[in-house]
């Protein structure tokens, strides 16, 4: 067959249509299959995940990335059906996921630490927690940073890779705590008076345990004061109301008993200030002279 005089053999080009049209066939119906058989090894793993009671944030992350890695391996097989060399395409995307990974590698460590803070949780949405220097509730654990809210409504963001190299305090990660309250007492005060008194209403407090029982024991001979220290257990929840009500009884058990919760003070002695002051005294009386 002559076509713009050029010989076309129509029997090979049918056949390298069929062949092509063929191929392509198989590369859609391949992604389609090997779409839905991602999404159903996906939702398996997820149930799994489910089950082993990971946190949310990493099994809605781990899902993800697991369908991502499962759509590429099903289009690289897509491609290679109708010939294409994957090869080629494997490698521009380790290139192009090196050079990402140069330019976020800040990000990709917090995103790191951010995978082993949901998967070893030293603390959950809720805790009250101390990191570096910043105390609050966490609000919000994401897989970059975490948001703590303070006790005066700030919201403290954190990057989880300072998290991961901090030494972290959970205050609320066992349901008791105990409650210590130092008073300091004049030295001339009754010791055992003061303890009977902070023991009494520290009993008869209701959010106080009974078993351990309250404590009070003398912790310091200081410059100005005996210090007596008590400790109670309560609840987390109650810790916090337990200590400002113990607080402000002791104050006023204390002054009834008209026992003084010292404030700092010094005595000064001055080496020779008696002879100065005789001397001054003495040249006053002098009469005074003319020339």
């Amino acid at each position: 067959m002559e076509f713009l005089g050029f010989t076309v053999d129509v029997a090979t080009l049918t056949s390298n249509a069929l062949e092509i049209v063929i191929k392509v066939a198989l590369a859609i119906l391949i992604f389609i299959v090997g779409r839905w058989l991602a999404k159903k090894a996906v939702d398996f793993f997820g149930r799994l995940m489910a089950r082993s009671h990971l946190d949310e944030t990493v099994t809605g992350f781990l899902s993800r990335l697991l369908y991502g890695v499962l759509l590429v391996v099903v289009v690289l097989a897509a491609l290679s059906k109708v010939g294409v060399q994957t090869t080629s395409v494997v490698a521009i995307l380790g290139g192009a996921a090196v050079a990402v990974g140069l330019s976020l590698k800040d990000q990709l460590s917090n995103f790191a630490a951010g995978i082993m803070i949901v998967t070893f949780r030293p603390f959950v949405r809720g805790d009250y927690v101390q990191i570096s220097s910043y105390t609050g509730t966490v609000t919000e654990i994401t897989l970059v940073n975490t948001h703590l809210t303070t006790i005066n409504n700030h919201d403290i963001i954190i990057p989880n890779s300072d998290i991961t190299t901090s030494a972290v305090v959970n205050y609320t990660a066992l349901p008791n705590r105990r409650v210590d309250i130092t008073v300091g007492i004049g030295y001339d005060a009754d010791i055992k008076t003061a303890k009977d008194l902070m023991l009494s209403l520290a009993r008869n407090n209701p959010l106080s345990f009974t078993d351990p029982e309250p404590i009070v024991r003398v912790t310091n001979l200081g410059d100005n004061s005996v210090d007596l220290t008590l400790n109670v257990w309560t609840t987390n929840a109650d810790w916090w109301t337990m200590q400002c009500q113990l607080l402000e009884q002791f104050k006023h058990a204390l002054d009834d008993e008209d026992i003084e919760i010292p404030f700092p003070q010094r005595s000064i002695h001055v080496k020779g200030l008696d002879q100065m002051i005789n001397q001054m005294g003495q040249a006053q009386k002098l009469p005074n002279t003319k020339d």
